[in-house]
């Protein structure tokens, strides 16, 4: 469809706010006006002393129109325009889709911590009033948002000045997911390079610790994710964990996850070694424990596989296991969603984390043009509100929340847990809290300064053939964590 911005600049706002409709519509942004069979006019202009904001949507053979005015005289006229234009769009989409998103204009990644700076810079009504207000957030968010801040508040108090978090990555998997955009390899494509991927993953865990030994810093939480990290036999994930026991202070870490995922890659040897090396919290995923939508998504193993891995798990000795749950899948329909909660909830898991499916433009559904998320946004909405609903009556409760971009109905991922079995380390990544060293294909490292205003981030190469190949190169990169200290630490 046509955009056309007209009086303003807000090209990449109004974009966003198509996409809650629309996630791949491709757009053209124009400063003109062309009439097409879909198009948008977002038109700013002077009036007196009002600044106007006009919009005319044509869509579906129908048309939609909105004008509003916004003071000169405010304080921040620029960001209350950018916001009224939003607000007439988004109204223009409502009009002729019948459909109105639960999180409003809002489209960040993180919006309770949005909620919370807010809150603390101008009290809790006014954050209340402005999320509902301008961002159009619905009471029913907005309630969950302050559940997720007061969750996380006591998480992020943990973590002082030099704290920091070590991350893993193994982008390795059995097979890819269709709605899978990550960065990973099937294990048919490159079991040759996994053993040496494994050598240099750990020589690049040992210089990194020598770093973090070197500038003092405390290690709070380690997370070996992917991919499948379980995809490495169990003598390889012995020697990564291995090297992380040997190489790290861990007499200061409150949580080590490893992300076991995939039930078909999970056997005795490799639970015995995950926890002779000390993991305290793995996560087992089913996804749903319906058959036909595992089979529909390209997983290669049943819900009587989850639950043979996660009772093998138990008999092992692990007592914090976390499982993740899409909502509305493809083929997936509310009442075997609602199945797939009450499944979980008698294997009686510590934490549960749903997340909203995000198709991604790399994800296969979306390449063979499988999903349409224009029609779904109601269904998705009423599966993850179930979630809810029936976790917290059985004492899982939301401890965490974000977002990811073209997420079916524009909802979030929400993290639920008994209380003392929240994921220290979900938090920590999401509200960017404090320095993440990461290790591994696809790894970025996030430092983040005493101010907590400044984050700077060293990518490591995405692939894991680049990985290989650059390694030297990648290993140079490191000197810049201790620059960084010595510039914000001192």
């Amino acid at each position: 469809m046509k955009l056309c911005n007209i009086g303003h600049n807000f090209d990449y706002e109004m974009e966003k706010l198509i996409r809650l409709f629309l996630p791949f519509e491709k757009i053209e942004v124009l400063h003109t006006v062309e009439i097409d069979q879909k198009y948008a006019v977002c038109e700013v202009f002077e009036q007196g002393e009002d600044i106007v904001t006009r919009v005319k949507l044509i869509l579906q053979n129908e048309q939609a129109q909105f004008c509003s005015v916004v003071d000169k005289n405010i304080s921040d006229t620029r960001k209350e325009t950018q916001h009224e234009l939003g607000r007439q769009l988004f109204y223009c989409f409502e009009k002729i889709t019948n459909y109105r998103p639960d999180w409003g204009i809002l489209t960040g990644v993180r919006p309770a911590k949005l909620f919370l700076r807010y809150c603390n810079d101008y009290g809790e009504q006014y954050a209340e009033e402005f999320f509902k207000n301008k961002f159009l957030v619905t009471q029913q968010k907005l309630d969950l948002c302050k559940k997720a801040v007061k969750g996380e508040e006591g998480i992020i108090a943990l973590s002082g000045e030099k704290s920091f978090s070590l991350y893993l990555s193994v982008p390795f998997c059995p097979t890819r997911c269709s709605y899978c955009s990550f960065v990973s390899h099937s294990i048919e494509k490159a079991q040759d390079i996994i053993p040496q991927y494994v050598e240099l993953l750990c020589r690049e865990l040992e210089i990194t610790a020598n770093i973090a030994q070197k500038l003092g810093l405390r290690l709070e939480t380690v997370y070996m994710g992917g991919g499948t990290p379980t995809t490495l036999n169990s003598e390889q994930l012995d020697l990564v964990l291995g090297t992380v026991n040997r190489c790290f202070d861990m007499s200061t870490v409150r949580e080590f996850t490893v992300e076991a995922g995939r039930p078909d890659t999970i056997d005795e040897n490799k639970l015995m070694a995950i926890k002779r090396n000390g993991v305290t919290r793995i996560s087992i995923n089913p996804q749903t424990m319906n058959d036909s939508v595992l089979e529909t998504i390209g997983r290669k193993h049943t819900a009587s596989d989850t639950v043979a891995a996660f009772n093998l798990a138990r008999k092992i000795g692990f007592d914090n296991i976390n499982m993740d749950l899409i909502a509305v899948l493809p083929t997936d329909t509310f009442d075997s969603f609602k199945d797939t909660v009450y499944e979980i909830l008698k294997l009686d898991p510590e934490s549960v984390t749903i997340h909203s499916l995000s198709m991604k433009r790399a994800s296969t559904l979306n390449t063979n043009g499988q999903h349409n998320e224009i029609h779904l946004g109601a269904q998705a909405s009423k599966m993850v509100e179930f979630g809810r609903d029936i976790l917290t009556q059985n004492g899982i409760l939301p401890y965490y929340m974000y977002r990811q971009s073209k997420t079916v109905g524009n909802l979030e991922n929400v993290g639920y847990a008994k209380q003392g079995y929240e994921g220290l380390y979900n938090v920590y990544i999401m509200d960017e809290t404090h320095t993440i060293l990461a290790c591994g294909a696809s790894a970025v490292t996030k430092l983040k300064d005493n101010t907590q205003k400044n984050i700077k981030r060293i990518f490591n190469y995405k692939y894991p053939y680049e990985y290989i190949s650059g390694f030297e190169e990648l290993i140079s990169r490191k000197a810049e964590i201790g620059e960084f200290y010595g510039k914000y630490f001192i």
